[in-house]
């Protein structure tokens, strides 16, 4: 049973900090882009007959930006060429405000039953600031019109440590967020990355950011609020109700396969990690040929294997399970990470529970350094 990750590079906007493979849509080969996509369906098909999905996520770029017609052809494609569990999850990511009610109908006619929206913030400056192309108000309506075409499965992101933002002004935004009483909720802090607007900024001494402080206070701000709230933080930026995470996401945590299609999309089939091609001429170029658009690949090796099993779990609140490392590798996390984990534990990032090594309440705030601990 494996998964399939579905990249739509088309942005009708994009925003100061995203560095997702995106394109402006404007004059695009969008109906081409759409064809090749299911050619490589196909071929993936072909390659592996016995090809069965639990989870579908479609994200990019901007999924719905696609017009009806064509969002009508990507969803029939997926559902005609990908064989999908019944009962399983199928994601689209959305932004507020394109997302019409015609849109809505399309998804929901082919089982599309989760939908993950863009909002980022509750604050009308700081989305302007950050360029996102939605207003507060877009929010609430495209949630509503959600609702009412009966999605219940809602999940929306936010952004913390924002240029010019402030605890007080993200905790509003939380409580917002909260208020709508949806099933899930994902809390990223910002990261400013190269080829992006906020990068050129920051080189140029033009980006104000909140300090490293700010930020933990932000983030446990998040963690507080959303407990208070009765979501569970079942991964370090994730909280959900009870029976609503992310299955999708818990594929990649829990080190499982899934297929990744699209311009730029990463797969993970068979023990081979796998990128497609970014730039959309070089994507569609070798579909037109019947050929696979994979421009790297890596067979990784039992020992790689077994560190992003830790990294990866590390993630999750519940950790990683030491019967379920035994059962896969044949060997005790504790003995062959013994180091790393002593070391870990003696600073107060890491424990032992209910047979897991998992991250303390400290050890959150500096989840990256222990992961990269587990990288040798």
């Amino acid at each position: 049973m494996h998964s399939a990750y579905i990249h739509i590079p088309f942005c009708e906007h994009i925003c100061h900090y995203c560095d997702f493979n995106k394109i402006f849509m404007n004059g695009q080969p969008v109906d081409e882009y759409l064809q090749l996509l299911e050619k490589e369906f196909d071929l993936y098909r072909a390659q592996f007959p016995d090809m069965n999905l639990k989870t579908i996520f479609v994200g990019g770029g901007t999924p719905t930006a696609l017009n009806v017609r064509q969002l009508d052809e990507l969803c029939s494609a997926i559902r005609k060429k990908l064989p999908f569990s019944e009962g399983g999850e199928f994601t689209f990511e959305a932004n507020p405000g394109d997302l019409t009610l015609d849109k809505l109908h399309v998804l929901s006619n082919y089982g599309v039953n989760r939908l993950s929206f863009g909002v980022q913030s509750f604050n009308d400056e700081l989305l302007r600031k950050i360029g996102r192309s939605h207003e507060v108000k877009d929010v609430y309506r495209s949630i509503s019109h959600a609702q009412q075409a009966g999605f219940s499965n809602i999940s929306i992101d936010l952004i913390y440590a924002l240029p010019g933002q402030t605890v007080e002004d993200f905790s509003d935004t939380v409580q917002k967020a909260v208020e709508l009483d949806l099933p899930h909720y994902s809390g990223y802090s910002l990261i400013v990355e190269p080829k992006t607007v906020f990068y050129n900024l920051m080189r140029k001494g033009k980006l104000k950011l909140p300090g490293e402080d700010q930020e933990a206070a932000m983030y446990e701000m998040l963690i507080n609020q959303m407990e208070k709230s009765g979501l569970q933080q079942y991964e370090v930026s994730n909280f959900s109700k009870p029976g609503f995470q992310s299955i999708h996401n818990l594929v990649y945590w829990n080190n499982e396969e899934y297929y990744g299609f699209g311009a730029g999309a990463h797969g993970y089939v068979k023990g081979i990690r796998y990128s497609n091609y970014g730039p959309l001429k070089k994507y569609m170029e070798p579909l037109g040929k019947d050929l696979l658009p994979v421009f790297e690949q890596h067979q990784v090796t039992d020992r790689e294997k077994m560190e992003e099993e830790m990294f990866l779990g590390l993630r999750k609140r519940i950790g990683v399970s030491i019967p379920d490392f035994v059962k896969k590798f044949s060997i005790n996390p504790r003995v062959l990470f013994q180091q790393q984990i002593e070391d870990l534990t003696s600073k107060g990032w890491l424990e032992e529970k209910n047979d897991s090594i998992r991250l303390t309440r400290q050890g959150l705030f500096l989840g990256n350094e222990v992961f990269q601990t587990f990288l040798i």
